[in-house]
């Protein structure tokens, strides 16, 4: 039996509780200052809140002063926390993971220096610790087309662990497989986590389509732009093999779970797909932010904003061309200067030739 420590208690760190203690293994869940009403519900009543399910009896919840309890003694520390949290996460779990664990992160996204160079979230995790800490102890991270609930309530889901070392992959990976969640394991940790940052910005622009069909009093019609939504889509794989290339990442892994199957499943629905859908129906990006969606986590806007607006100081420095991430440049314009959507269709795949 192995012990896991998560610091964050929202319902993506909560819904891996259930494969893991399924397995036999205990999981000692700590949340942060922002979780405590969902840790004082699970140690009340066993539920999470937000997942609506009673979480398994191997979890134990802790409140974050009593993090250090809950750290002690783990084989396993995983970085629970959303792409805003991440340097908040550096500071406390640099403090709680101790040599030899295996860090196992769930965090995706990146963040950009002035001059447009992109670091990924488990570079900035890893930035907290002190080196002989960082180097003692391995770096993982899970990636892939997982929706939390569906996880929480067996549903099929398939996911890359990604790190450098195959060993300790291999050992989160049998910690973690079940009938219904199925692991592969990657060693292009930059590429999987490239995929997993960059996806997001694509799934802002899934809802553009159905906005547009809402605008124009269409939704019920029976042709639903699904050629619009496939041709974006597609550049937005396109893109993703490009961030790979430019970023370090095998181009390769855009192709799969770790790519374009996660960007599917983000583009599907949730929060960022209906920003998206706001966009569409002519509500300019400031309003959907200020009003429609105030108070709303958007990762995928997130990581337009911080990738796409790198963008443009990594062509004045000539890393990349005029002409590439023609969609990710666009929807920096439709968030940041609330761009009118006019999707620029002749510079995609290349360009028309």
């Amino acid at each position: 039996m192995a012990t896991i420590a998560i610091l964050g208690a929202g319902i993506m760190a909560t819904a891996l509780t259930f494969p893991l203690t399924e397995n036999g293994h205990k999981v000692n869940l700590v949340g942060t200052h922002l979780d405590r009403d969902i840790i004082e519900s699970i140690q009340t009543t066993g539920v999470h809140p937000d997942l609506d399910l009673k979480v398994n009896d191997k979890v134990v919840a802790y409140q974050l002063e009593d993090a250090e309890a809950a750290f002690e003694g783990a084989d396993v520390a995983m970085s629970g926390v959303n792409s805003f949290g991440v340097r908040w996460a550096g500071e406390r779990l640099a403090k709680l993971v101790r040599p030899g664990m295996k860090v196992l992160n769930v965090t995706k996204g990146m963040e950009a220096d002035d001059d447009g160079t992109l670091h990924l979230l488990p570079d900035v995790l890893r930035s907290y610790f002190d080196e002989d800490l960082a180097n003692s102890v391995t770096w993982n991270a899970i990636v892939g087309p997982s929706i939390a609930g569906e996880v929480a309530v067996h549903h099929d889901t398939c996911v890359i662990f990604a790190g450098e070392d195959q060993d300790s992959l291999d050992y989160l990976a049998d910690l973690f497989r079940t009938d219904y969640y199925h692991v592969w394991t990657s060693t292009d940790f930059r590429g999987c986590e490239i995929g997993a940052a960059t996806k997001n910005i694509y799934a802002f622009a899934a809802g553009l389509g159905a906005g547009l069909l809402r605008k124009e009093g269409k939704q019920d019609d029976r042709y639903v732009r699904f050629n619009y939504n496939a041709a974006v889509f597609g550049q937005g794989q396109t893109e993703l093999r490009q961030f790979m290339t430019l970023l370090g990442g095998k181009p390769e892994t855009a192709d799969g779970l770790a790519g374009v199957g996660d960007m599917y499943v983000t583009s599907a629905g949730g929060r960022n797909v209906k920003a998206g859908t706001f966009v569409g129906e002519g509500v300019p990006f400031s309003e959907v932010r200020d009003s429609l969606m105030k108070g709303v986590t958007l990762e995928g806007v997130q990581a337009i904003r911080v990738i796409g607006g790198a963008l443009e100081p990594l062509t004045e420095r000539g890393v990349i061309k005029p002409e590439d991430f023609p969609l990710c440049r666009y929807l920096y314009q439709i968030i940041e200067k609330d761009a009118p959507l006019d999707m620029p269709w002749e510079k995609f795949f290349g360009g028309m030739k």
